[in-house]
């Protein structure tokens, strides 16, 4: 079997498993072993892409594909190049951390169900080179949104559900109409997407086709002023599902922006690309000013993503290649800061019943291990030096400023001043949480963290500190497999 099918397969095995598991110690014990494996199956994959690579310079490894629906050119047929990999790697972690973080969740067995078919949808989504079955894993991980938000979520839960399935959808059904028109403009012979990228699709199709697609996978990358699903799903969400969510599902957006409409359609990237690129500069700076007014944890950290995540959209604009690999950089960084963050804030929330800033203070006292890593997340997410967000953030900037002209300046310009925003929302939070006087009696003596929620926190930070300090592993990964898209663009 080809490797990178175990990624789906793993995931519906521990759904079998956890089906016949009657007990909690069993129910733990198989998604610690799923994600184990998970994690394994990212790491072997990452050293045989780069033996592969060695000796192959074919756009997309380890491909494997058969019919599914001869008719339509349907297939299932799936690759990988460098992004896939780094996504792939990403996942991995998160579902893996996220297990840690449900350790005591209610229901578990139906929880780790509606988990595992979300990381399937995931998992499918990364490693499909087929428009329709890469659609159809868009939709496998979209639909578990509802109910584990709905069910296991807190606050306004039936609300941010409803809210978060509905905007989603809207955007999925953009995609179907993009999917099925970039099959029958390019020759309705494949839906293969390295086959139609050799194919022209004629302006007059693009013209349309590119707004739509990018703009219905815009939707899941928290695209201005379709974001406003983020906020409130995020702050309902429980803290596995947030991390699952910021950490990897908004990444399939900006995946699927660059992997589908700006590669298949790069006239009209190139011709209506400034449109989204306005869109995205006001994501950025509008994401960084709403997360200063909040003053409840998990929408600061839902604003700061929706942010961070305009900031992949906007250098996947800027359309070369220095710029697009620090938005593929920012991809992972944000995945693995933004998924601390909702570790940590669970972990608050568990024991302090509260998410408001203005209700907690002394912190660093009470808690001192969750609030020196809450810390260290912040930290990252402001863009300190030895630190994923810095290399991912000015890799951006310094592509952005490639680009001549006063237009693509300007904007530029108004990225950068979000890295100052951050600065002031991120520690005004840590200074009222951690620092300070305790504001409430009970919170003395709240216990620090759990054995298994620091596992969870550690492997993060680890991949946080990783990222920033060794950017080249990563760097190395993502370059090459820019090259067919970069190609695309610049021969325009």
């Amino acid at each position: 079997m080809n490797i990178l099918s175990l990624f789906v397969l793993v995931p519906i095995l521990m759904m079998i498993a956890l089906f016949f598991s009657r007990d909690m110690k069993t129910i733990r014990t198989v998604m610690v072993a799923g994600a184990s494996i998970l994690v394994i199956l990212a790491t072997a994959l990452t050293v045989m892409f780069f033996q592969e690579r060695a000796v192959s310079d074919a756009e997309m490894l380890f491909v494997s594909s058969f019919k599914w629906y001869p008719s339509l050119n349907i297939s299932y047929t799936v690759g990988v190049d460098g992004i896939s990999v780094a996504m792939l790697c990403l996942s991995a972690i998160i579902v893996f951390t996220g297990v840690f973080s449900s350790w005591n969740m209610p229901m578990p067995k139906e929880f780790f169900l509606w988990y595992c078919l979300l990381s399937v949808g995931v998992f499918g989504f990364f490693i499909s080179i087929d428009l329709f079955t890469m659609f159809m894993f868009y939709e496998v991980a979209l639909i578990p949104m509802y109910l584990l938000i709905g069910l296991w979520g807190t606050g306004r839960k039936e609300y941010s559900a409803m809210k978060l399935t509905l905007m989603l959808m809207g955007g999925s059904a953009f995609l179907m109409v993009g999917i099925v028109g970039i099959y029958y403009a390019s020759g309705h012979e494949t839906m293969n997407l390295i086959e139609i990228a050799q194919r022209h699709i004629p302006i007059e199709f693009q013209r349309w086709l590119f707004p739509i697609t990018f703009l219905g996978f815009g939707v899941l990358g928290a695209l201005f002023p379709f974001h406003t699903w983020s906020p409130d799903g995020h702050a309902s969400a429980p803290t596995a599902v947030s991390m699952l969510h910021a950490g990897v599902l908004m990444k399939l957006g900006g995946y699927g922006c660059f992997r589908v409409a700006m590669y298949l359609m790069p006239e009209a990237a190139h011709e209506l690309g400034w449109i989204f690129l306005i869109l995205t500069g006001i994501s950025v700076v509008y994401g960084a000013f709403s997360a200063v007014v909040q003053t409840d944890l998990k929408y600061i950290n839902a604003y700061s993503s929706v942010s961070h995540c305009g900031l992949v959209l906007f250098a996947l604009l800027m359309m070369n290649r220095t710029a697009m690999t620090g938005a593929i950089m920012q991809m992972l960084s944000h995945g693995l800061m933004t998924a601390l963050f909702f570790a940590l804030i669970g972990l608050i929330y568990g024991r302090t019943h509260t998410r408001d800033i203005r209700e907690m203070g002394g912190l660093m006292k009470i808690m001192p291990f969750a609030a020196v890593c809450y810390v260290i997340a912040g930290l990252a997410s402001l863009g300190l030096p030895g630190l994923s967000g810095f290399v991912a953030e000015m890799t951006i900037f310094v592509g952005a400023f490639q680009n001549t002209g006063v237009f693509y300046t300007a904007f530029t310009v108004v990225a950068c001043c979000s890295i100052v925003i951050t600065a002031v929302y991120i520690l005004r939070t840590v200074g009222k949480i951690l620092y300070g006087p305790i504001q409430d009696k009970h919170h003395i003596g709240l216990p620090d963290a759990a054995w298994y929620e620091k596992v969870s926190v550690v492997v993060l930070i680890i991949g946080i500190a990783f990222l920033g300090m060794y950017p080249s592993g990563a760097s190395n990964l993502i370059y090459d497999s820019l090259t067919p898209i970069i190609s695309k663009l610049a021969l325009l």
